[in-house]
């Protein structure tokens, strides 16, 4: 990127700066993960308050400026790419829309496209925004197909009674011996998981011990990799909402 650009992003976290100003950390479809000085974003003067634009897993386009040398870039005629129905009205939307940002922001850290990535998110937010039923299982659908993006999905098929080794990420007929594994009641989940589209969620009938048990063991899966994601903030009201 250089100089002004055209591109598409996701609003991953925002922090106030002054009076009227946010800093707004997106993934975007040209740079990767993005910093962006949005000044006079929430003065009341203008042409509205900009700032209802930067919700957690909004979709915007807008015109980016590199600014050299500096850290932060600017934005300039940004606007809505796909307006949002039921996420920033429905408790549990949002609650997994905040929950999904913060997994990312904590997450990518990359500052170079990736298409493929990018694209499954925005489709995975508009499917959330579509659905009707089944919303209470979405996080944990992400989780796992978000796995697939970031190069540790499980390599291979769910067998029934199986459990799921973590280090390995790979289903096996019996417990590991290092016990880094999910049991068979979440390795049964995890690949049922797999082989469910988002719309299909409805169908997964869970308690809630059963969601938290397989929450649980997918931050153990996550956190095999990544470090980040044992201070993710959102779990909190995630498991008060649903789990």
């Amino acid at each position: 990127m250089a100089g002004s650009y055209k591109a598409r992003g996701i609003v991953l976290h925002t922090v106030k700066y002054g009076e009227s100003s946010l800093v707004a950390y997106l993934f975007t479809d040209v740079g990767g993960r993005q910093t962006y000085m949005i000044q006079g974003v929430r003065s009341s003067r203008g042409r509205g308050n900009k700032a209802a634009l930067f919700q957690p897993m909004f979709l915007l386009e807008f015109e980016g400026i590199e600014q050299p040398h500096a850290e932060m870039h600017r934005m300039k005629e940004v606007r809505n790419l796909v307006p949002l129905s039921s996420v920033p009205f429905d408790v549990r939307k949002s609650t997994v829309s905040l929950f999904m940002a913060e997994v990312l922001y904590r997450l990518i850290r990359e500052v170079e496209a990736n298409e493929p990535l990018f694209d499954f998110i925005c489709s995975a937010v508009q499917q959330l925004d579509r659905m009707e039923q089944g919303v209470a299982n979405f996080h944990l659908w992400f989780l796992v197909r978000l796995s697939a993006y970031l190069g540790f999905y499980p390599g291979n098929e769910y067998r029934d009674g199986g459990w799921f080794d973590i280090r390995s990420g790979l289903f096996c007929d019996a417990m590991p011996q290092h016990r880094t594994c999910m049991g068979p009641a979440s390795a049964r989940l995890l690949g049922g998981l797999m082989e469910r589209e988002a719309a299909e969620l409805d169908s997964l009938r869970l308690g809630r011990g059963e969601r938290l048990e397989f929450m649980e063991a997918m931050l153990i899966f996550f956190g095999y990799h990544f470090d980040a994601i044992h201070s993710v903030q959102s779990l909190r009201i995630l498991r008060e909402v649903f789990c």
